[in-house]
């Protein structure tokens, strides 16, 4: 035994100092899916990394892979996992009837059948097939669309060709700011 290792027993030194309770400590997200994604707040597109275990969001960070951000996220991105989590954000689909004074929470599958009734209603309402010269226009100016800062140009190619060729609605935009 040389001297170092007679002076490390004399004052308590163990060869491993790690207990066997660090020993099991990991990082939350180890056993997670990670899938990529787009911070929602602007039109800078910053990407994020959101983690899931058992279909439950458990961390969102800013993707070090990003051309854009180079993984860093603005205060309102880095707070996006505090949004999804916060117990004042509304999760229900809320409605108030015509005329009615109160809000009433409704299945989400009541709710998109509603929207989809209305829209098909008003283009049925409004739908022009020749212009006033007789001209072939199939077309409704009765509905618009303005899409969102997030949208990607893939999300905005779709969504022009359902909302124009599909549903004949002429005023489609996308609000992005770049």
């Amino acid at each position: 035994m040389g001297t170092f290792d007679r002076l490390k027993n004399r004052i308590g030194l163990v060869p491993n100092p790690v207990s066997a309770q660090t020993k099991q400590v990991h990082a939350r997200i180890r056993g997670a899916s990670a899938s990529v994604s787009v911070c929602p707040y602007c039109a800078v597109g910053c990407s994020q990394i959101v983690y899931t275990k058992n279909g439950k969001i458990i961390d969102i960070e800013g993707n070090y892979e990003s051309p854009i951000s180079g993984g860093t996220l603005c205060p309102k991105g880095a707070a996006t996992f505090g949004l999804l989590h916060s117990p004042l954000r509304e999760t229900k689909v809320k409605y108030r009837a015509p005329y009615s004074d109160r809000w009433e929470e409704k299945p989400l599958a009541w709710a998109m059948e509603r929207v989809a009734q209305l829209v098909k209603q008003t283009r049925d309402a409004n739908y022009e097939e020749t212009n006033e010269q007789g001209m072939t226009v199939n077309r409704t100016t009765a509905i618009g669309h303005m899409g969102g800062a997030t949208l990607d140009n893939e999300e905005n190619y779709l969504i022009k060709k359902l909302w124009t060729g599909g549903l004949g609605i002429v005023a489609v935009e996308n609000q992005a700011r770049i």
